[in-house]
């Protein structure tokens, strides 16, 4: 089962990550000035991920595919790492929709 793990980043901002089950970081977030809405961030990733037309898949300048998942009012509310192809770039938007709706937050503020 996934999770998503809210963090803090150096200039205090918060954000989160959505891990799968192996771990592996699958999307991560912008930066929030609350926690609250870093909360609502994890929730409109839970409730967007299940729309395939809320991911954009693009190409990096360098040919990189990589994906972003963006609310119904069109902001990006996380983006993926640079894959080495479109199929494994489609691997991580299923693990996104997948892992999503029930993963259990984290926090590591520490």
């Amino acid at each position: 089962m996934g999770s998503f793990v809210i963090s803090k980043r150096k200039n205090g901002d918060f954000q989160f990550v959505l891990k799968a089950g192996n771990g592996q970081v699958i999307l991560g977030s912008e930066g929030y000035t609350t926690k609250a809405a870093c909360l609502n961030g994890v929730e409109s990733v839970r409730k967007n991920s299940q729309v395939d037309a809320r991911f954009d898949r693009l190409e990096s300048k360098n040919g990189k595919p990589y994906f972003n998942l963006k609310a119904t009012n069109g902001q990006i509310i996380g983006n993926s790492e640079m894959y080495e192809s479109v199929a494994a770039r489609e691997n991580g938007i299923a693990s996104v929709a997948k892992n999503a709706p029930d993963a259990k937050v984290k926090e590591e503020l520490d």
